[in-house]
């Protein structure tokens, strides 16, 4: 955060007196012993990461309120008809399809997260897949749904073109994500495993070119592209980092003033709606 504030003062939004303001507080940070300790982690698996993350997956989760919104705005343009809820976790974008008269599969590659899904909506049709294998007929649907899934893949390709293929002529696509700017921040569940070592999840930053590129390439066409964004943080000016499993949002709050002016205009995530 020091660093991006820097660099947005050496752009002319910020005077000298910021920047120096910036200089020492990074000396004082460089000299607390909570920090210089740091925090190694292990990555793991999606599937292994959201197994872990399961059983509190849905709340409270800030996230929830940035992309339902946008999401039923889409959804009241549209028809209720069969769709396919792809990466669809604990089910809460099947509850919100649902409640609208949408015919809904779950997709998720994740048991756990079916288990609460299952529990959320018990007569729910839920089944094991990945994004890009989806265990869905081809032309079946006509609309596809995914949310906070796709940062998890290595390439939007496969995925945008497995989408493609589920879809009926015509058919609709709404996907939410975290925006690449936030991944850039550091924006990936940080998780414990069973031991209470840390571990993360995979990442993958995607710009919205990217999210563009593969959609077009997949036949789709751009309807709608929504990227929220979020109030500066409220608040008093942290003493101690917290725990490592609230890193880096915890961090923030030791520096209030280039966390401001780091995050300015930065959207939280991106939101897409596609038709094919």
């Amino acid at each position: 955060m020091e660093g991006l504030a820097l660099l947005r003062a050496f752009g002319g939004e910020h005077d000298r007196e910021f920047v120096e303001a910036r200089i020492e507080e990074i000396r004082k940070l460089l000299d607390d012993p909570a920090l210089t300790e740091g925090v190694t982690s292990t990555p793991v698996t999606t599937v292994d990461g959201y197994g872990l993350w399961a059983p509190t997956y849905d709340g409270p989760n800030s996230a929830f309120d940035v992309d339902e919104p946008v999401l039923a705005e889409i959804l009241a343009e549209l028809p209720p008809g069969p769709a396919v809820d792809a990466a669809c976790g604990t089910g809460r974008y099947a509850a919100l399809l649902t409640a609208r008269g949408h015919q809904v599969i779950g997709v998720d590659a994740s048991p756990d997260m079916l288990g609460h899904a299952r529990t959320r909506l018990p007569a729910g049709d839920f089944r094991v897949g990945d994004v890009t294998a989806l265990p869905v007929a081809d032309s079946a649907v006509d609309l596809v749904t995914c949310g906070l899934a796709l940062t998890h893949v290595p390439s939007l390709g496969p995925v945008l073109a497995e989408f493609a293929r589920v879809l009926r002529p015509g058919g609709h696509v709404v996907i939410a994500d975290m925006h690449p700017e936030r991944v850039l921040r550091g924006a990936v569940p940080p998780l414990r495993d069973a031991e209470g070592r840390p571990v993360r999840v995979p990442a993958h930053r995607h710009l919205v070119g990217d999210y563009v590129r593969a959609a077009l390439a997949a036949g789709f066409r751009v309807r709608r592209c929504v990227e929220p964004l979020l109030d500066p943080p409220a608040g008093e000016r942290a003493t101690d980092p917290g725990p490592w499993d609230v890193w880096p949002w915890s961090l923030a709050a030791l520096v209030p003033e280039a966390t401001a002016a780091a995050d300015a205009g930065i959207p939280v995530m991106v939101v897409w709606h596609f038709q094919l």
